[in-house]
């Protein structure tokens, strides 16, 4: 078991994990390996690599061992559980079940509706992120058990979500020539649905301005512009600014000079 092994054996397991990630990618195998690989970092009773789909404002499961009804909510209604928005912070590293404040847990349907009837004492939700900062899935890992303390594997998932994230990423599959004008906007298209002001106020993220600086340039109010950002992340499904200027970077965006 995962958990009676060495720092070291979870360390190379890792490496299999990582291998398996790699290979997910580029279609060599799929990405159940990725969670088989992942049972000889952190022995688990169910697990999941889930994708997400903003367009359809949902996951997909990609692999995973969870009862349906349990599955269903990860895909349709994860989203909106009260832990969720913990979870999605891009800084940070997990959010292990033993973490998690009672009350939260207590207002949690997915815990008290899924995990919980399980008979789940422990695991890990961690939500992925691409390098451009896009939000690209989600894994999550139960157990019956409580993980001993401490626990290398904690620190050990938090390394591997780079692979994981790539594993999930539906734009990590495309062929190397394929890639680069996929990710850039045809010439004369609005990039994400953004409206032309959106496009303006997105260009000067790039710039690293701050609201006021934007508003002056663009002859609007400071909250004004703090709304067009509010769009844009979300119509871009990003975490932050920052994100959505290395969106916009990647579009060739710049700002007007």
């Amino acid at each position: 078991m995962a958990a009676e092994r060495s720092t070291a054996d979870i360390l190379d397991a890792a490496v299999h994990v990582r291998q398996a990630a790699r290979s997910a990618t580029t279609g060599a195998s799929g990405v159940d390996a990725v969670l088989t690989a992942l049972s000889d970092v952190m022995d688990y009773d169910h697990a999941s690599l889930t994708r997400w789909d903003p367009l359809r404002r949902r996951h997909t499961t990609l692999a995973g061992s969870y009862p349906d009804d349990v599955t269903a909510y990860i895909e349709t209604r994860l989203h909106q559980d009260p832990v969720f928005p913990v979870l999605r912070s891009p800084d940070r590293g997990g959010l292990w079940l033993a973490d998690v404040p009672a009350p939260l847990l207590a207002a949690s349907p997915g815990f008290q509706e899924g995990l919980r009837p399980l008979g789940i004492e422990d695991g890990v939700a961690q939500c992925l992120f691409a390098a451009d900062g896009r939000y690209v899935g989600m894994l999550n890992v139960s157990t019956r058990r409580p993980r001993r303390a401490p626990d290398p594997a904690r620190a050990v998932v938090t390394l591997l979500t780079e692979a994981l994230a790539a594993a999930v990423d539906p734009r990590e599959g495309r062929p190397p020539k394929e890639s680069a004008a996929a990710a850039r906007p045809a010439a004369g298209a609005r990039p994400g649905g953004l409206s032309p002001r959106e496009l303006q106020v997105l260009a000067e993220l790039t710039a690293g301005r701050t609201n006021r600086e934007i508003a002056e340039r663009l002859y609007i109010t400071p909250r004004t512009v703090g709304t067009h950002i509010e769009h844009i992340l979300a119509k871009l499904d990003l975490p932050n600014r920052a994100a959505a200027a290395a969106r916009a970077a990647a579009w060739g965006i710049d700002p007007a000079r």
